[in-house]
C-alpha cells in the first residue's frame, strides 16, 4: 500500500518530483528517465508506471530552462528506450506465453490479457502503435503480439512508428505547451487531466469486460433454472 501511495503522490504532483529529481541528480536524469520508460514498456508487470503525464511534464520542465538538459538528448534517449523496452517485452511473450496471466493475479490478470488481445485482433499490428498512446494496454501489447508469434520485423515497423509518435508527441506537446500561462499555474490539475483522459479506455473496457461476464452469468443462471 505505501508504494501505491507513494505512486498516487507522484503522479498527482510529477513536476515536483522530477525537480527534485534534476536538482539531485543533474544530467543522471536522463538514466533515470530512460529507464522508467524502458522498465514502462519493457516489463508487462509495470504497467501503473506514469508514461504519458511524464513526458508531458519533462518536456514542460525543460522548456521552462535552469534544467542544463536537451529537449532534444532527452527525446533521443527516451525514443531508445520506448522501442528496446517493447522489443524486450515481445521476447519475453514469446518466451513465456499466455500462462503467466492468472484470474487471480492483481497485476498480471486474464482480463487485462484478453482486453488486448481483442484489441490486438481488432486493428492487427496497428495496435501496436495505437496501444502506445494507452496505459496498461501499451505495456501488454506487446507481450501479446509475442504470444501470438507477430513476425518480429513486422513488430518492429510497427514498434518504431509508435515509440517515436508516442514520445515525441508527449514531449513536444509539454515542452511547448507547458509554458503557456494557463497551463503552467494550473498544471497539477492538467497532470491529473491527462491521466484521467489516458486511462479512460483501459477503465472503461474493464468496465465493459467486467458488465459482460456479469450479464453472462444471469443469463447462465436463468438459463439453469428455466432448465
Amino acid at each position: 500500500m505505501e508504494f501505491f501511495s507513494f505512486l498516487l503522490d507522484f503522479l498527482l504532483h510529477i513536476d515536483k518530483h522530477l525537480e527534485e529529481i534534476i536538482r539531485d541528480y543533474q544530467s543522471w536524469t536522463y538514466v533515470i528517465l530512460f529507464l522508467i520508460i524502458f522498465a514502462e514498456t519493457g516489463f508487462v508487470v509495470t504497467p501503473f508506471l506514469p508514461g504519458d503525464s511524464l513526458l508531458f511534464a519533462m518536456g514542460a520542465l525543460i522548456a521552462g530552462g535552469n534544467t542544463g538538459l536537451s529537449i532534444w538528448i532527452m527525446m533521443i534517449l527516451l525514443i531508445i528506450a520506448a522501442i528496446l523496452g517493447n522489443s524486450l517485452n515481445y521476447k519475453l511473450g514469446s518466451y513465456f506465453g499466455v500462462q503467466v496471466f492468472k484470474e487471480s493475479n492483481r497485476i498480471l490478470k486474464l482480463e487485462y490479457y484478453n482486453q488486448s488481445h481483442m484489441f490486438f485482433e481488432k486493428h492487427g499490428g496497428k495496435a501496436v502503435i495505437f496501444s502506445r498512446f494507452l496505459p496498461i494496454f501499451r505495456t501488454i501489447a506487446p507481450f501479446v503480439a509475442g504470444v501470438a508469434k507477430m513476425p518480429f520485423g513486422r513488430f518492429t515497423l510497427f514498434n518504431i512508428i509508435g515509440g517515436v509518435s508516442w514520445i515525441v508527441s508527449l514531449l513536444l506537446a509539454g515542452y511547448l505547451l507547458g509554458q503557456i500561462p494557463v497551463v503552467k499555474n494550473n498544471f497539477d490539475i492538467v497532470i491529473v487531466v491527462i491521466a484521467v483522459v489516458t486511462f479512460f479506455p483501459a477503465i472503461f473496457a474493464a468496465v465493459k469486460s467486467r458488465m459482460g461476464k456479469k450479464k453472462a452469468a444471469e443469463e447462465k443462471t436463468t438459463t439453469d433454472i428455466e432448465g
